[in-house]
């Protein structure tokens, strides 16, 4: 339906729970699975808020609910003349347990009108929201993070229950180098739908998501790609994503901070206003930039660094190695 926009999925939610298994994503990274769904835990996990894309932002979830069919079975409130109501509730899939936090409930009109839109009616955050309308025609749509579905409801005179099926699941990302952790802010993640050895042309359902941030989404395969510094780290990892479970993901990238220094004599002052150019010893450009001290995150390997200052041309080959922050001086000869 035309009228409806990606801006029904930006928002997100999660419920987290007990310990899972251990699981390999891909050649650098591995996953804890989670339940989003506990009976022993009544609280949610501590989890950072991050300035990613959709979904990547969570919000705390209601007390979690034991695994099993969803009932809906709150109270119907007075109905005035004319008006039918309509109870709506949700789970995370057939005979799974109930969604009890993070969803977005819209009511549309089911005709577009003049201009193409379909009218948006009522919109609910409870997990199970009663809505009290005229009889006639309408979409219900229900969205957890980037997962939804919609049905069409008829109302005429008797209360109409309805239960939606979203099978949705999370993950959660974080970087390390070796054993640590990569800080929030210097990596970020992009996710893609199906493998990374599909062929086709994709663009990120999610970009820019930070370390700690939970994405939900529709169960099943995702690539997501992590992005540490601005330089060439990157790896690509798949990762199945199942209905009700939060899977954490621990992305190891093969990589160390680098600084650039052009100085007349060893030891000496950085010379400032340096045009910098990174390559591999094939001749690929990695990055360019211009100052005195550029730091950048370069994958681990050989390189070719060239600075030109003062119409002087330098340059030398030196090697990263992971984990081994440093500077790399080039003299000014």
């Amino acid at each position: 339906m035309s009228g409806w926009g990606l801006e029904m999925l930006r928002r997100s939610a999660v419920a987290v729970a007990a310990m899972g298994i251990f699981l390999v994503v891909g050649a650098h990274a591995f996953a804890q699975t989670r339940n989003l769904v506990s009976p022993q835990s009544t609280s949610s996990m501590p989890v950072a808020t991050g300035t990613g894309s959709p979904g990547a932002t969570i919000v705390s979830p209601t007390p979690l609910a034991p695994p099993g069919g969803l009932s809906i079975a709150q109270g119907v409130p007075a109905v005035p003349a004319g008006r039918v109501a309509l109870l709506v509730g949700a789970r995370y899939g057939r005979d799974a347990a109930p969604i009890t936090g993070g969803l977005i409930w819209r009511v549309y009109a089911a005709k577009a009108d003049a201009t193409g839109v379909f009218r948006l009616i009522k919109e609910d955050h409870a997990a199970t929201p009663t809505f009290v309308l005229p009889p006639g025609s309408y979409v219900v749509h229900a969205s957890l993070g980037l997962a939804s579905t919609a049905k069409s409801v008829v109302l005429r005179s008797d209360t109409v229950r309805e239960t939606f099926d979203i099978p949705a699941g999370g993950v959660r990302l974080e970087g390390r180098v070796g054993d640590v952790r990569i800080p929030t802010g210097q990596i970020a993640f992009d996710i893609y739908t199906g493998s990374q050895f599909d062929a086709t042309t994709r663009r990120p359902i999610a970009q820019n998501v930070m370390s700690g941030d939970v994405v939900l989404l529709p169960e099943g395969t995702y690539n997501i790609v992590s992005n540490y510094g601005d330089g060439n780290s990157v790896v690509r990892s798949d990762v199945q994503i199942q209905a009700a479970k939060l899977i954490d993901i621990v992305v190891t990238h093969r990589a160390a901070v680098i600084t650039l220094k052009l100085v007349n004599n060893t030891g000496g002052e950085a010379l400032a206003n340096t045009q910098w150019t990174v390559l591999t010893p094939g001749g690929d450009v990695i990055k360019e930039s211009i100052g005195a001290f550029p730091r950048l995150v370069l994958a681990e390997g050989d390189y070719h660094v060239i600075a030109r200052n003062e119409g002087r041309t330098c340059q030398r080959d030196f090697k990263v190695i992971t984990g081994v922050d440093g500077e790399v001086e080039v003299l000014a000869r």
